[in-house]
């Protein structure tokens, strides 16, 4: 134990450092972009408070098609354009544009799952007292739904470790680019091991501590 520690420990810590940074950007990037798409596609649909088909059509299809497409294949796809973008399409930097756009459609579904279940008489009763529609969305909808798109915020991250290990075939850093060059390709099954055992640990962590900040602010749950 002590000579894998030693031959391979600083690596591995740098490989979890590596996952959990590119995660948590893409992550936080995701939710600017994915959030005010998932109140469009909410506030857009039918009967909603601000119905337009055309545009709720339209970026129906923009989040379908883009949670559609595997991940390995975005990931490839967008190779020149994250080269343009930020200057390379490896490492942590190369990683966070694709996953970035991975999961901005799953955000979205999120924020409009959450949206959707807010109670339709509070809207009703906002609207009845003329509230506008920012105010509805700022003061109404988004309040009520925050703990459902908080609890969103552990999810997004865990798939998007997933996707971050598989970017690790093309070169994208982390635990999922060690696991390739040094436990398939060399044959070191034990730094196999070690980097699905430290991405479970991330995967406790985020998921406990993601799903305890969701319940604290939940004001559903009595104190």
């Amino acid at each position: 134990m002590a000579e894998f520690i030693a031959e391979y420990g600083s690596l591995l810590l740098q490989g979890t450092i590596d996952s959990i940074v590119m995660t948590a950007l893409a992550t936080l990037f995701a939710y600017v972009f994915g959030l005010p798409l998932g109140i469009l596609v909410t506030i857009t649909q039918e009967h909603s408070i601000l119905p337009c088909k055309p545009v709720n059509v339209v970026l129906g299809w923009i989040v379908n098609i883009g949670r559609s497409i595997p991940f390995i294949i975005l990931l490839v796809f967008l190779m020149p354009f994250t080269r343009a973008l930020v200057g390379t399409a490896t490492g942590v930097r190369g990683a966070i544009v694709p996953l970035v756009i991975a999961a901005t459609p799953f955000v979205a579904r999120i924020v409009e799952t959450s949206l959707l279940e807010v109670e339709a008489g509070l809207i009703e009763v906002a609207h009845a007292v003329g509230a506008t529609v920012k105010q509805i969305v700022f003061k109404v909808m988004l309040p009520e739904a925050k703990p459902s798109i908080l609890v969103g915020v552990p999810l997004t991250f865990i798939t998007l470790l997933g996707y971050s290990a598989m970017a690790g075939a093309v070169g994208a850093g982390g635990l999922g680019d060690i696991a390739i060059r040094y436990g398939y390709y060399r044959y070191q099954d034990i730094v196999m091991f070690a980097t699905i055992v430290l991405i479970v640990i991330i995967v406790q962590i985020i998921q406990s501590g993601g799903m305890w900040f969701a319940k604290k602010n939940d004001k559903r749950i009595r104190k």
